[in-house]
């Protein structure tokens, strides 16, 4: 009796040191679509008015660890059923991945038109407030989804072929660490200008010093973010594409491993761009013929 519970515990322990040494791979794996993750989601929770910036947060947060509730369920049905399937979903994420990190690369290196919106200064009721609060809240949540499945399949994939209880700890572990600790993170950004301002009511030189710097270091901070997300992006997409691409991955495999992984998502990124950029050109000239032929039969 004694000898099983020892051998019980003994199984338990090595479990739990697999689940550990396999959470530190899946989560190095992982880190760098969270730099995109957390720039993302420092930009929408920004913008708010100082009071309601918190419960902003914590709004898209609770909806985050919903998006999370709907995901993984799904990931492990799919790895126990159809694993192949998650190598699959894992390359079709890495075209996402590569094709989002060359659209900022050429939305910075191209000069192209932005779209200006302009806001008249009204005052809003409550009412209003809350509204506008609500629909920036849903798309940071869809946005937020977007990215957690994509976090989920690439921890997912660092873990295939164990057993799935192993799979499910390290995951869930993964996306929980995850969320609260981009969250926390982009809480203390968020709230970086508000200190800022306190500390400059201050009669002391220092705190105003210290203040006037956390206000003009918010911009640099959110950009500085978008700047690594966008790298951490590339990486992540040509990772992915050399360890599950065979032909890629002899190709580029006597390279430093960076710099195959940034050449893999580069052309993996470049080649989804024209082909996206291609099909908007293509259907966008459609819709102008069907408007120009309405307009015809109009008139």
């Amino acid at each position: 009796m004694a000898s099983g519970i020892f051998a019980l515990l003994d199984d338990i322990a090595a479990l739990m040191d697999d689940v550990v040494v396999m959470s530190k791979i899946a989560t190095k794996k992982t880190a760098g679509i969270l730099g995109d993750d957390l720039a993302v989601n420092a930009e929408k929770a920004s913008g708010f008015v100082s009071s309601r910036e918190i419960p902003v947060l914590w709004a898209i947060t609770k909806g985050s660890f919903l998006n999370k509730l709907i995901i993984l369920p799904l990931a492990f049905l799919l790895s126990y059923f159809i694993p192949w399937l998650i190598t699959v979903v894992l390359i079709l994420g890495a075209i996402y991945l590569a094709y989002e990190g060359a659209e900022k690369i050429y939305e910075y290196v191209v000069p192209h038109e932005h779209a200006i919106t302009t806001i008249e200064a009204t005052i809003l009721s409550e009412e209003e407030v809350l509204t506008l609060e609500k629909g920036k809240i849903k798309v940071a949540i869809i946005t937020d989804f977007i990215l957690s499945v994509e976090i989920v399949i690439i921890a997912l994939g660092s873990v295939l072929g164990k057993p799935i209880s192993t799979q499910i700890m390290v995951v869930t572990f993964v996306a929980v660490l995850a969320t609260v600790g981009v969250y926390g993170i982009v809480a203390a950004i968020v709230r970086m200008d508000d200190l800022g301002i306190r500390l400059t009511a201050h009669k002391s030189k220092t705190s105003k010093l210290i203040g006037n710097g956390l206000i003009q270091l918010l911009p640099i901070v959110i950009k500085s973010l978008a700047f690594i997300g966008t790298i951490a992006l590339i990486l992540v997409a040509g990772g992915i594409f050399m360890h599950n691409i065979e032909p890629l991955h002899h190709l580029l495999q006597n390279l430093p491993s960076i710099v195959g992984e940034i050449i893999a998502g580069l052309v993996g990124g470049i080649i989804a761009l024209v082909v996206v950029k291609g099909f908007k050109k293509i259907f966008g000239k459609k819709n102008d013929a069907v408007e120009n032929l309405d307009t015809i039969n109009k008139g």
